[in-house]
């Protein structure tokens, strides 16, 4: 990546806005050198190296390249031009909270590639929040997507490592415990299983009832908890909510009360891929997520759209094998209206949401996506996402410790949950990203627009489409249609079947 020719052309607009009239501003110093990740190489790796082998090699850039930028911080600290800043490997770049001084400073140099906003921003909020108190069994949106018939042969999602970035998680709810990787059953240890990314109130309140930088996983709202639930809770009495019981969870907060910045996000995604202790310390890629469910989104009008940024983030998760499936957002109905990150990013499957009769959500948002003019089709895939029923934190809403909650939040975790199904039935595919894809959209139940649903190039017959992309996720179709791919997969079929 070659430098701006300018030191004013680097500076994001909202960045000079914030730092206007003596004040400081929160911003991301991004570098110019970046990790070139050589993606054939990479992935020509067998899946259980490349974790390690892109961890190392962000690293190696990160170390090689911030130690000058950082030597200014620090000067530029004792002036009191910097209040803090923190710096990431996972894409080469620095958080940093500066005055006008701070952020012209650093514009000047050479190896600064530009700067843009860390400015904080409100999760979109999903569509309803009903309390339920009473066990149900199964719940009919795993049903829906074929979950149980997975189970049935004894596909719990055992080996995997489920990760979610959320508003935290109340981590010993009855149907959570007993898969989070930090419990053994008798002792909690959250190093390497948990992460707080809100160092510092963002809300605006002051306050939170979780505090900051806690060592003990907590939910600050219910949002967290209530996804977690739907990828991997089971209370084992009859609350069977989560697509994939036999998985181990960790999480990460990223919002504060539903405040988060697109460094709380960065943050959450590097722990993922390099799990440290509670300190913050010693990042151990082999205890890497295998999967990550993401039920947020980073507005565009608060810089989340500046090209780079979260984009390289989240092709670098993928290069180490890490699945990403996003919520398409709460914007719909209407063409367009999939135009958030990393919704809009074409290195994540984007899930939409559907109702229990598989009629797409009124909330659930719509491709192309228009608002970077990539015009990619988005959905990738629609899930349950209307009255979910799953955990909450325990007793904080009327009592209850389990609500049904509307929003594509909801549909994202099925389709994260269906991968951690897939990949420990089928080892040979673990860490197969674009090959898990194409085996979810091929085996998906197809969906179509209706006249008032055609979006960019659609028809009545398109699909994949803009509203639905290629239709309703369903897990047992996609593991049997790993028989037609075996030739992909030569290990597929030693001792797992």
């Amino acid at each position: 990546m070659e430098a701006s020719s300018s030191p004013e052309s680097k500076i994001d607009a909202r960045v000079l806005d914030d730092t206007a009239n003596g004040k400081s501003g929160n911003f991301l110093v991004v570098l110019a050198q970046q990790t070139d990740l050589q993606a054939e190489a990479i992935q020509a790796l067998d899946a259980r190296q490349r974790p390690a082998r892109v961890t190392g090699l962000l690293r190696q850039t990160a170390e090689a390249s911030q130690p000058p930028v950082v030597s200014l911080l620090e000067a530029l600290a004792r002036s009191r031009a910097v209040t803090q800043y923190h710096s990431y490997w996972v894409a080469n770049l620095i958080a940093v909270q500066g005055n006008r001084q701070a952020v012209e400073a650093l514009a000047a140099r050479q190896d600064v590639e530009r700067i843009v906003t860390d400015r904080a921003f409100e999760m979109l909020p999903d569509d309803t929040n009903t309390p339920l108190l009473a066990a149900s069994g199964v719940e009919a949106n795993l049903t829906q997507v074929h979950a149980p018939e997975m189970w049935s042969q004894g596909i719990t999602g055992r080996g995997m490592v489920y990760a979610s970035a959320d508003t935290g998680v109340d981590w010993d709810h009855p149907a959570l415990i007993g898969q989070y990787r930090g419990w053994d059953g008798t002792l909690a240890n959250h190093n390497y299983s948990w992460w707080d990314a809100i160092h510092q109130d963002l809300s605006g309140d002051g306050s939170n009832p979780c505090g900051f930088s806690s060592p003990v996983p907590c939910d600050d709202e219910n949002h967290g908890t209530h996804v977690m639930g739907i990828g991997v809770g089971d209370d084992g009495a009859g609350n069977q909510i989560g697509m994939a019981p036999g998985a181990r969870w960790i999480a990460c907060r990223n919002m504060d009360e539903g405040v988060g910045r697109p460094s709380t996000y960065i943050e959450c995604l590097q722990f993922f891929m390099a799990p440290w202790d509670l300190n913050g310390q010693n990042p151990d890629p082999t205890r890497h997520a295998d999967v990550i469910s993401n039920s947020y989104s980073c507005p565009t009008s608060e810089g989340c759209i500046d090209p780079g940024v979260l984009h390289e983030v989240v092709n670098n998760v993928r290069a180490a094998g890490i699945f990403m499936a996003v919520s398409a957002g709460n914007d719909g109905p209407g063409c367009g209206t999939v135009n958030t990150p990393p919704a809009l990013e074409d290195d994540v499957t984007t899930v939409g949401a559907v109702s229990s009769s598989d009629a797409i959500a009124p909330f659930s948002s719509w491709g192309p996506v228009m608002v970077d003019g990539s015009g990619l089709r988005k959905p990738d895939l629609v899930a349950p996402g209307v009255g979910v029923r799953s955990s909450i934190p325990v007793g904080k809403i009327y009592g209850a410790d389990y609500s049904a909650m509307s929003g594509t939040s909801m549909a994202a975790p099925h389709v994260a949950g269906a991968v951690a199904l897939l990949w420990s039935a089928i080892p040979a595919l673990r860490g197969e990203v674009a090959a898990t894809e194409q085996l979810l959209e091929s085996s998906a139940q197809p969906l179509y627009p209706s006249a008032g649903q055609l979006c960019g190039t659609d028809t009545l017959q398109s699909s994949p489409n803009n509203v639905y992309g290629f239709g309703l996720l369903n897990v047992l179709a996609a593991y049997r249609d790993t028989f037609h791919y075996s030739y992909y997969f030569p290990l597929i079929y030693e001792g797992n079947y």
